[in-house]
């Protein structure tokens, strides 16, 4: 083995010696005040305080986000809900604590599951706003190249993303639109739960939409056990399917992992809403086909029509008010599910053709006037495909620029959509895919083409740009066509419960309160569909509006409950 010369440095020891017979110097006194004031500008002078605002120079974060994140750091131990009404920025309340988590060293390796639609505005508003070098999953290898990752969480649960998801022990696990979860049984939800994470957050604006199950399947995905098994919260807090029992016991119980801001607090500055309902007199050729339809809705309910159930024969009549093109494709459904020789095939062929021998269409008119006199971006929410398709063309003949969005697009679609309509055209057409997730602040008009049976619904389509940041009044436009069943329904949501003066916590109080068997939505189909005649649906109608009404004035409403269930 070669001799390796070594040369040992003595130089320091003579100066040192002299340095401790002296006392000192030890340094010069300038290098010695930098060096404090750096351990002082360091320091951490209180452990609950946030360490990320220093760093935070893009964002300035309103004091229910930061009491929010605060809590989730020091209560909550980094597992929360953020269930804050639509358009109180669960986002932002999500990037503080991420940011937070990492300035603190605690978080490295993070997920970000969100619809498809969402991934790209993630990824902007954690770059952007935080800081945070967060990348849009596209290829395999991204799983594990890059630390802070957000992707579609329909791409991340199939082969082969699903295996190098569950392979990597992430530091924090962060779920967008988590209500999408509340099913145990569904593949997305096994998914999520064998995904190894140490913090989690899931946002939700509507934490319980139907069933109390639901909330134990969210609370249970964040926290196994903080609710006991399923047989023992059912035991210690469920009445039925949507009633609570010790009530104060079980919100305790959920406040330890569930943080929900509401509008009402105050605090937070919205612009007003102003609301306007459209008539819309149908032509007779119309109003034929309405009631053409509405008799064999009728007819049919009770005696059963082929494999077709009573939500298909509801939607035909809803359908009808939309357009001629949506209610031509449900009747076609039909006629192919209907046996050959059973009498409603000439029934339907018949309503095929009162279909053809319309000209007219009175709600798009009525629109294409409305866009005109608005003459500034608006968008329009429709409940059916076939109606988005044919207001496009419609539109187009009529020199107004338009653009589709619905779920179907993938997501470079979606982002391409969305920013033509920022910087080209004047309407955006959204089916209900349009009410989730996306921020559209910078407009302030709204045309609800078909109103949405839940109001949670309606209140997620106008959160798209009635949120933090919008700087104008926001304009809500609701079409209805003159004596039908669209018209009861925009009377009783808006005329008999003034829902657009509402905010969402007092529709959650609502829902909890009238104790329903089933959703508002399905008892508003079973009163329209068990009606004999138009004037006892609305008369049922009205009575619901009645009990919704005693409820806002905090009167006890169960004397008049079965009024509208008769």
């Amino acid at each position: 083995m070669a001799n390796i010369p070594l040369n040992i440095d003595v130089s320091w020891i003579e100066p040192l010696q002299q340095l401790l017979e002296q006392d000192g110097p030890w340094n010069k006194w300038e290098l010695f005040q930098l060096a404090l004031a750096a351990e002082e500008a360091l320091a951490v002078r209180d452990f609950d305080q946030l360490q990320c605002l220093k760093y935070l120079h893009q964002i300035e974060p309103l004091p229910h986000q930061r009491e929010t994140a605060e809590r989730v750091l020091n209560e909550m131990r980094g597992r929360a809900i953020l269930a804050d009404e639509v358009g109180l920025g669960k986002t932002i309340e999500a990037g503080l604590i991420m940011k937070e988590y990492m300035v603190r060293g605690l978080a490295k390796k993070i997920l970000i599951l969100v619809p498809a639609s969402l991934v790209i505005q993630w990824t902007k508003e954690l770059n952007q706003k935080f800081g945070i070098a967060a990348v849009a999953q596209k290829k395999e290898y991204m799983w594990r190249q890059y630390d802070v990752v957000v992707a579609s969480i329909d791409t991340a649960k199939r082969d082969p993303h699903r295996r190098h998801v569950l392979d990597i022990d992430y530091d924090m696990l962060i779920i967008d639109e988590a209500h999408k979860l509340k099913n145990k049984r569904t593949r997305n939800y096994q998914f999520v739960k064998e995904i190894k994470k140490k913090y989690c957050l899931l946002l939700t604006a509507t934490p319980i939409q139907n069933e109390m199950d639901e909330l134990y399947n969210l609370i249970n995905l964040l926290k196994p056990g903080h609710l006991g098994h399923s047989t023992t919260f059912s035991s210690n807090y469920v009445e039925g399917k949507r009633q609570a029992k010790n009530n104060e016991r079980l919100k305790g119980e959920i406040e330890k992992v569930m943080i929900r801001n509401r509008r009402s607090d105050g605090g937070v500055h919205f612009t007003s809403r102003h609301v306007q309902s459209i008539p819309i007199q149908l032509s007779p050729e119309e109003m034929e086909l309405y009631q053409g339809v509405s008799q064999f809705v009728r007819d049919h309910f009770r005696s059963g029509l082929g494999g077709v159930n009573s939500l298909a024969l509801i939607t035909l009549q809803r359908e009808v008010c939309s357009s001629r093109e949506a209610a031509f494709m449900t009747l076609y459904n039909m006629y192919q599910r209907t046996a050959e020789d059973s009498p409603a095939r000439q029934e339907i062929l018949r309503l095929v053709e009162m279909i053809k021998q319309i000209q007219t269409h009175s709600k798009a008119a009525k629109t294409v006037e409305l866009l005109k006199q608005i003459n500034d971006k608006v968008i329009i929410f429709t409940e059916y495909r076939a109606t988005q398709n044919y207001l496009q063309k419609y539109l187009s003949e009529h020199g107004i620029t338009s653009v589709p969005f619905r779920g179907g697009f993938k997501r470079s679609k979606k982002d391409w959509m969305t920013d033509l309509f920022q910087n080209r055209a004047q309407v955006l057409i959204a089916t209900e895919a349009g009410g989730e997730g996306i921020n559209l602040q910078f407009c302030n008009q709204v045309i609800n083409y078909d109103m949405p049976w839940n109001p949670m619904r309606v209140e997620q389509r106008i959160g798209r740009v009635h949120r933090l940041g919008q700087q104008r009044d926001v304009h809500i436009y609701n079409l209805s066509t003159v004596g039908t069943i669209e018209q009861h329904i925009l009377n009783l949501l808006y005329e008999k419960i003034d829902l657009f003066e509402m905010v969402i916590g007092e529709l959650d109080e609502i829902v909890e309160r009238l104790a329903l068997s089933n959703s508002l939505e399905e008892n508003l189909t079973q009163i329209i569909m068990e009606s004999q005649s138009e004037k006892e649906m609305a008369l049922k109608l009205d009575n619901m509006g009645e009990v919704i009404r005693s409820i806002r004035r905090k009167e006890e409403p169960k004397q008049i409950l079965t009024q509208f269930s008769r």
